[in-house]
């Protein structure tokens, strides 16, 4: 009588507890035991500087210049360089939610655009020396004004007429696509290059011969 009501309940105990006995999933990997959580730290905000949106860049002729030059300790100086901020246009057009025609721009953003040329030039006809200018921008709907200033190292937004040392009139060509950021970038070879402008759907292409 004893050994049956032990054996009652034990049966009892097994159904109270659902009468199951618990199995992995051969799929499912079993972590060791001393394994940590992998776990990203935070990106903290760069406390010296605010990042800026329209960042820094610099273009040289001839092509490559400085890629070239690290490759060979026999090269010729560079004949110009263009340095420059890229705005871009984060859901506008260019005109006129940007840029307004007869308006003088930057080429840019932030500081006033720089060209430094290394060697004389010569411009559309125009002599110009080497050494350092600002360039910007006067926007019409079918051709650029671009003027060569001496007030060097100033900020952009605020153009000196007084400076101005050279104007040029370059046409522009429209594209069949959208260029986010704003491009100027040196095409050409030997001594013949063209400083390329490019932003949305229009192009302008200034020749510089050396």
């Amino acid at each position: 009588m004893k050994t049956l009501s032990v054996c009652f309940l034990f049966s009892f105990f097994l159904f109270a507890c659902g009468g199951k006995t618990e199995t992995k999933t051969p799929d499912q990997p079993v972590k060791p035991f001393d394994s940590l959580a992998v776990i990203k730290a935070p990106v903290a905000d760069n406390p010296y500087v605010t990042m800026d949106i329209s960042p820094m860049d610099m273009s040289y002729f001839p092509v490559n210049y400085m890629k070239t030059k690290m490759a060979s300790l026999t090269m010729d100086p560079p004949l110009a360089r263009v340095i420059y901020s890229r705005p871009h246009l984060q859901g506008r057009h260019i005109f006129h939610e940007v840029l307004k025609y007869g308006q003088p721009w930057r080429l840019g953003a932030n500081e006033a655009t720089e060209l430094q040329l290394f060697s004389d030039a010569t411009i559309q006809g125009k002599k110009v020396k080497a050494g350092r200018y600002i360039l910007y921008c006067i926007p019409q709907e079918n051709e650029w004004t671009l003027v060569l200033n001496g007030y060097i190292d100033s900020w952009g937004l605020k153009q000196e007429p007084s400076k101005d040392i050279a104007r040029f009139t370059i046409p522009i060509t429209k594209t069949n696509t959208s260029l986010e950021y704003f491009t100027m970038v040196f095409l050409g070879k030997d001594k013949q290059a063209e400083l390329l402008m490019a932003w949305d759907n229009v192009e302008a292409k200034l020749p510089i011969s050396f």
